[in-house]
């Protein structure tokens, strides 16, 4: 998504586009994956950014009410989001041990999602779906994650 699209979009609402917007809004799509506002802000800090713990949760705020990203999951008592202008509807499935999030899509899962609302004459705006579960890796002890999460408790 261009910087213009989104200056446009915020404008719209009466959002100007401070420099501090802009440098966590450019992390956000940089990164291109799921995130959550403390990550975040540690990438900016680590790249020499000025920007405030505050500005990253205000303008992930305004990102959610613009409808640019959405919260996803809540994972390790976490918030997550992902960009979601301009990308395909999906569904989730999050490893509750090492915290991997596999995306999917299922055209028969939308169709029955699409025909449970009208049988109940339902009018639908927006779902998401997520599965939480092991993964592969996890299910096989393969996972560097869980390796990882299992030395830091010890």
């Amino acid at each position: 998504m261009s910087h213009n699209k989104i200056k446009e979009i915020l404008s719209n609402q009466g959002i100007k586009l401070t420099r501090e917007r802009s440098e966590i809004i450019n992390e956000i799509f940089k990164l291109n994956t799921h995130f959550n506002p403390e990550d975040l802000f540690i990438s900016l800090k680590n790249q020499g950014s000025k920007v405030s713990r505050a500005s990253v949760y205000r303008t992930i705020a305004i990102l959610l009410s613009s409808n640019l990203i959405e919260r996803v999951e809540k994972f390790d008592n976490n918030s997550h989001y992902e960009i979601i202008f301009g990308k395909k509807h999906h569904d989730h499935l999050i490893c509750m041990d090492c915290g991997k999030v596999i995306e999917f899509y299922s055209p028969s899962l939308e169709v029955m999602q699409r025909e449970i609302c009208q049988k109940h004459d339902f009018a639908p705006i927006k779902h998401t779906l997520e599965i939480y579960g092991k993964c592969s890796e996890c299910i096989n002890r393969k996972c560097s994650e869980c390796d990882r999460k299992k030395e830091e408790q010890s």
